[in-house]
């Protein structure tokens, strides 16, 4: 039985310049992202280039990494465009550089219309904790992200399929 058997893969059409989850950045993590509806998952080999100490993978792209999974936990579980207010990172077991990981995020609560919290985990492939993540995200609009200038109307055009108006 394949891991994604029983998942649905959420839509990212990519065609933004994102680190963590756009395909069209060589450079990045490349992200894809998997829902069961209650959780959304993703799985991982971070490369080489992302190193800190030797074959460590950088603890700032484990907190890269743990962002994006409650991101898009955020975006695919309560239908809105979000933005980062403020994440706590608990590293708990050094990553290896070409160790399989096991990403997993999770809404925990939504305060109020505005705001939401989120948790995030990674995993090795022993079923290890090793990095936990609790997080702060705004809810926000299409039209207030637009305001904003953080997305244009293509980006906008692109997200529709996830987020409600």
């Amino acid at each position: 039985m394949s891991r994604t058997e029983n998942l649905r893969q959420v839509p990212n059409r990519g065609s933004h310049k994102c680190f963590g989850c756009s395909k069209n950045n060589p450079s990045g993590l490349q992200m894809k992202f998997f829902t069961d509806e209650k959780s959304v998952f993703s799985w991982l080999t971070v490369p080489e280039h992302l190193s800190g100490w030797n074959n460590l993978v950088h603890g700032g792209v484990l907190s890269t990494i743990l962002d994006e999974i409650m991101s898009w936990s955020a975006i695919c579980l309560l239908k809105k465009i979000i933005l980062t207010k403020s994440i706590t990172v608990d590293f708990i077991k050094p990553v290896f550089i070409g160790q399989e990981l096991r990403i997993e995020g999770n809404v925990l609560e939504v305060k109020n219309r505005k705001e939401a919290l989120l948790e995030g985990f990674i995993y090795d492939m022993d079923e290890n904790i090793c990095a936990r993540s609790i997080g702060t995200f705004a809810l926000i609009t299409p039209q207030i992200a637009k305001k904003l200038g953080i997305m244009d109307d293509e980006a906008l055009q692109d997200m529709k399929p996830l987020i409600e108006e």
